[in-house]
């Protein structure tokens, strides 16, 4: 687990451990890349990052790893809101985000999960299935949730095509519900997952 927060790193390292995890904590993305020829952890478990840190932020470390042929999954902890981060951090390789504050039991579900998925040849499939999901969206809702995920808010959304922010509201909580996820950071997993992510800034507004 890496993060230049002291308190941070105590606390998340307790509770992998209360939950039979083995843990190792590392101040920086230079320190934890240090350790890893001596750890042997190059292609096990799981390594969870902070994506704002000083010198070797979190999606600068998912390249390096990537470059070194790292294996393991990497899930990147992102400020609560910071959509336009984790998305950049899903593409770079990142297997998964949990935005901070983040429930205990929901941090140590991302883990798991990400775990799983690292085990499993089970990738193309979930893409399929996301892009299926994907597909069944309309064009606005598509288009708003492309705008979404570019970190832009309800009302910026709004202004960006030429509607009100209630209209922008509706189009949201269909697009959720079409793809039968309860937030938009889950809405974005799937989008990432199916290769979505050309955002729509250059289009032209369309009525509805």
């Amino acid at each position: 687990m890496i993060d230049d927060d002291d308190a941070v790193r105590r606390a998340v390292a307790m509770l992998l451990r209360s939950a039979g995890m083995d843990a190792e904590t590392y101040p920086s993305g230079a320190a934890f890349l240090d350790a890893l020829p001596v750890s042997g952890c190059a292609d096990t478990g799981c390594i969870l990052t902070d994506v704002r840190m000083p010198g070797l932020d979190g999606l600068e470390l998912l390249r390096r790893l990537k470059a070194l042929g790292v294996q393991a999954p990497v899930v990147i902890m992102t400020a609560h809101g910071d959509i336009a981060t984790a998305v950049q951090a899903m593409k770079a390789g990142a297997a998964d985000f949990v935005e901070k504050p983040f429930d205990d039991s929901a941090l140590l579900d991302t883990i798991e999960a990400a775990c799983g998925r690292s085990e499993l040849p089970g990738a193309a499939g979930a893409a399929s299935e996301s892009a299926s999901r994907i597909a069944e969206l309309s064009a606005r809702e598509r288009e708003v949730l492309e705008l979404l995920m570019t970190g832009k808010q309800n009302k910026e959304v709004a202004r960006k095509l030429g509607l009100s922010p209630r209209t922008i509201e509706l189009h949201r909580a269909r697009m959720l519900a079409k793809l039968g996820v309860g937030s938009l950071a889950e809405a974005v997993r799937l989008a990432v997952q199916a290769g979505l992510g050309s955002p729509a800034e250059d289009r032209t507004p369309e009525a509805g």
